[in-house]
């Protein structure tokens, strides 16, 4: 069972797949930080100096001091952040959009199939019956 294990493993689809996630993950990390330090910034400044990330309806407030006994934190719906995700999502989505379109450019078109050779017509084949039954 233990060689079982170490063949699959060190078949080439376990090894790519494991750098491809490894990939994702840092094109995750660089796609995150563009949105969040370069794009939110412009977009803040389009929208009047606004901060998505601190964009929230509060539904309690905190009560009382951190640290003290008694204290309740804030209960609050955190949209701006919801907003932020959903711009890091179509960011990365696009990203992923033309990586996969220059890879198909790439890409060799497979062989064109050659037509199959035609065959005789209606008309020949009925002139081919005539023919054998007069025979």
């Amino acid at each position: 069972m233990l060689k079982e294990f170490r063949d699959f493993i060190l078949t080439g689809n376990v090894i790519d797949f494991a750098v491809a996630v490894i990939l994702a993950g840092a094109v995750g990390l660089v796609v995150n930080g563009f949105v969040s330090d370069i794009i939110m910034p412009v977009v803040g400044e389009f929208t009047g100096g606004v901060d998505f990330a601190d964009l929230k309806h509060v539904l309690s407030p905190a009560e009382g001091v951190v640290g003290e006994a008694g204290y309740k934190a804030e209960n609050a719906i955190r949209y701006g952040k919801w907003i932020n995700s959903i711009i890091n999502l179509l960011t990365v989505g696009l990203v992923l959009f033309f990586i996969v379109k220059a890879y198909n450019k790439t890409k060799t078109p497979p062989p064109a199939e050659e037509p199959a050779p035609a065959g005789p017509s209606d008309n020949e084949l009925l002139a081919e019956i005539r023919d054998l039954l007069k025979k």
